[in-house]
């Protein structure tokens, strides 16, 4: 039997670098990505006010930002004093 849940918010499978911080954002990237469908269907169908929709995406995006930065996912590691960008 399908749960109801896995059928309104599929997960697709995550094929990167595994690392936690790649996993936790890829699982809010995704989320992301499932309530956006969501919102612009609202707005399409003439449930929601297209400003409200806007508003809503705008605060999820800097959400998913945050999480981002929270998580340092694309941030170079530090190095040892430059001395292995000179070999």
């Amino acid at each position: 039997m399908v749960n109801k849940d896995d059928f309104l918010y599929p997960r697709g499978r995550y094929y990167g670098h595994v690392k936690p911080e790649n996993l936790v954002f890829n699982a809010n990237l995704q989320e992301f990505a499932q309530r956006v469908s969501y919102i612009c269907n609202l707005e399409t169908g003439g449930k929601m006010p297209p400003d409200e929709a806007y508003e809503q995406i705008k605060a999820m995006w800097k959400e998913l930002k945050r999480s981002k930065k929270q998580l340092k996912i694309g941030e170079q590691p530090e190095q040892n004093n430059g001395s292995e960008a000179e070999q």
